[in-house]
């Protein structure tokens, strides 16, 4: 295992094994004395979380976790992690876990000090603009999975409970002072979780890098991430304790979020209400609706694609890519339907409307609309 760096882009990333040890050492020079640790409830009794607590402890900054977090974190969720830091006296956030984990956190340090609710800020027009910066607590991030990139990511994904939508608040502030990424804690994670995770980046990629959008950066992060995921998802997946293919599915995951900075699509436009009205796995359902989506926006990026399966190691181009992504889904033993996921077909409607409405249909190279994204839902189905 030789990866070993201290990077600032897109925020200050200290990358290896390992060092989740420097966790006080950061938050006091992030001006942390006293922070929270926001989790999922699933992470709030594994070794890695009494780890972290361990190394806060012992680096005089207390033990303090806040874990009543939903897989699909929503403003109930939010309310309570509010709550628990002001009566706490905190000072600052460690967003710890995967992505439920790290959106939580984020928006805890956000929203602490905020006069408005929290949908005044979603991620339309310059509703960033009404948030008070002055107010929002320093963030360290410490990723748990390899998958939703929120550790460098400037925003977060909460549930609407009320609509049942899933809502992006954004604010640049939001995003992370430092992060942590230690691949010493992500073997534990199980096969169907390290798959669906990977899976999520590999959407990440294959979106940023669709979107007709521009922005040269991001599409070369994209590509490159998409070849790291290609070569280490099957490792990890087979060989949970591989620590250079599990670095390298944490580079990618960082990369996917940092790369649709150029534009997501209809594969997020599907998965977020799905998501929202049957509780799926993000991760796992972008895998499902990828390969339609692929099929629906050939048209547009099909010459791109051409190329970039060179790069890959894919025969036959754009064609072969899509091929590849369905023997990819089955690779790691995703269903090929969304009924596979729980998802029930007779809110077709309903899911057709959420999706129009999601801000993610700005960035896919077709434009969308009831006709093509009913089409969709029925061949997911």
């Amino acid at each position: 295992m030789t990866q070993y760096a201290n990077w600032s882009y897109p925020t200050n990333i200290r990358f290896g094994v390992g060092r989740i040890s420097e966790l006080s050492d950061v938050c006091i020079q992030a001006g942390i004395h006293k922070p929270l640790l926001v989790t999922d409830r699933g992470l709030s009794n594994q070794k890695i979380t009494h780890q972290a607590l361990d190394i806060m402890e012992k680096g005089g900054i207390g033990r303090a976790e806040f874990s009543d977090v939903d897989p699909n974190p929503n403003e109930i969720n939010l309310a309570d992690g509010i709550k628990e830091f002001i009566d706490g006296g905190h000072d600052g956030v460690i967003a710890f876990g995967g992505g439920s984990g790290l959106d939580l956190g984020k928006m805890v340090a956000f929203m602490a000090g905020q006069s408005r609710p929290i949908w005044d800020f979603e991620d339309v027009g310059d509703n960033w603009l009404r948030a008070d910066a002055k107010v929002i607590k320093p963030i360290i991030a410490v990723p748990t999975t390899a998958g939703t990139g929120s550790e460098v990511g400037r925003a977060s994904v909460i549930t609407n409970t009320t609509t049942n939508v899933k809502k992006i608040i954004f604010h640049p502030k939001v995003l992370p002072t430092t992060v942590i990424v230690d691949p010493q804690l992500t073997i534990s994670m199980p096969p169907f979780i390290t798959a669906g995770t990977g899976l999520d980046a590999f959407a990440h990629c294959v979106e940023a890098f669709s979107s007709p959008n521009y922005h040269p950066m991001s599409q070369g992060i994209a590509l490159e991430g998409m070849k790291l995921v290609i070569e280490n998802l099957p490792i990890v997946y087979n060989d949970g304790a591989n620590l250079t293919a599990r670095a390298h599915m944490m580079s990618a995951a960082m990369m996917g979020a940092t790369a649709f900075q150029k534009g997501l699509g209809a594969i997020h436009a599907m998965s977020h209400p799905i998501g929202a009205l049957f509780n799926t796995h993000h991760g796992t359902t972008n895998a499902v609706c990828m390969p339609a989506v692929l099929a629906l926006n050939a048209p547009q990026i099909s010459d791109k694609f051409d190329l970039a399966a060179k790069y890959l190691g894919i025969d036959s181009g754009f064609d072969g890519f899509r091929d590849f992504a369905q023997n990819f889904n089955d690779q790691f033993s995703i269903p090929r339907t969304l009924v596979g996921l729980g998802a029930d077909p007779r809110r077709l409607d309903d899911l057709i409307d959420m999706a129009l409405k999601d801000p993610s249909c700005g960035g896919n190279p077709v434009k969308l609309n009831k006709r093509n994204m009913r089409s969709l839902f029925e061949s997911c189905f």
